[in-house]
């Protein structure tokens, strides 16, 4: 498996300024511009679970209608932290960064990712899901790690590939088998200079089920088996 001469016929648009999503995409070895826009975030107050992040990429996606060319294709994602049948999204502050970890402590949630890619005459969705295993955490180890991270563009306040240990490849199965086909297991591992390093030396993740990318947020497997299995085709149709 390669990454896909199909991608080589379109301009991407990837409409978001996180750092991981453009680095997961480029580690694809995606060519995309990245540009982002305003759009009003709130959605219908019966959404739940995975449909809020579906909804928004899909709302974000709109927004870039008016901009797209014959060959463009818009990237855009939403990621949130599902517990306790509530939704955890950025923190505002530091207080509330510390309010969100302590509810995930000692605790299991859920990610969400929604991913959207729209052409001019083509839109598709998809999610992806993951289960999060923390550890009880200490206050101050929640707050060290607010101080010294700065979580505030992060879902519910963490970034996995800070949060995992560092002795073991992160990916699931289903993951590690899709890096090795396209030569890029390299992307398997935590970067130990970026991981949590508190007092006890724990990490906070004990582990999780499902995509490890999707927790970091961006769904890179799915992403590819989505465009090129179901969409590729259809993007490739005469505008």
């Amino acid at each position: 498996m390669s990454v896909s001469p199909n991608f080589s016929n379109y301009h991407f648009i990837l409409a978001s300024q996180s750092p991981r999503r453009q680095y997961l995409l480029k580690e694809l070895g995606l060519d995309f511009e990245i540009r982002v826009q305003d759009v009003d975030e709130s959605f219908p107050p019966e959404l739940k679970a995975q449909h809020i992040p579906l909804y928004l990429c899909e709302k974000k996606a709109n927004a870039y209608t008016p901009l797209l060319k014959n060959n463009s294709i818009v990237i855009t994602a939403d990621t949130i932290v599902w517990i306790n049948n509530r939704v955890l999204n950025k923190p505002k502050n530091n207080t509330e960064a510390v309010q969100m970890l302590q509810l995930l402590s000692d605790n299991i949630h859920e990610v969400f990712t929604g991913v959207c890619l729209r052409s001019k005459n083509k839109i598709t969705t998809f999610y992806s899901a993951s289960k999060v295993y923390f550890r009880k955490l200490a206050l101050k180890e929640i707050e060290y790690y607010v101080l010294n991270f700065k979580p505030f563009d992060k879902a519910g306040s963490y970034g996995a590939q800070e949060c995992m240990r560092t002795d073991s490849p992160p990916c699931s199965a289903e993951e590690s088998a899709f890096l090795a086909a396209i030569g890029k297991s390299g992307l398997n591992k935590i970067d130990s200079s970026r991981s949590v390093h508190t007092e006890t030396g724990k990490h906070f993740i004990t582990h999780i089920e499902g995509s490890y990318f999707n927790v970091m947020g961006f769904p890179l497997k799915e992403f590819y088996e989505s465009f090129n299995r179901d969409n590729a085709s259809e993007f490739s149709k005469p505008f």
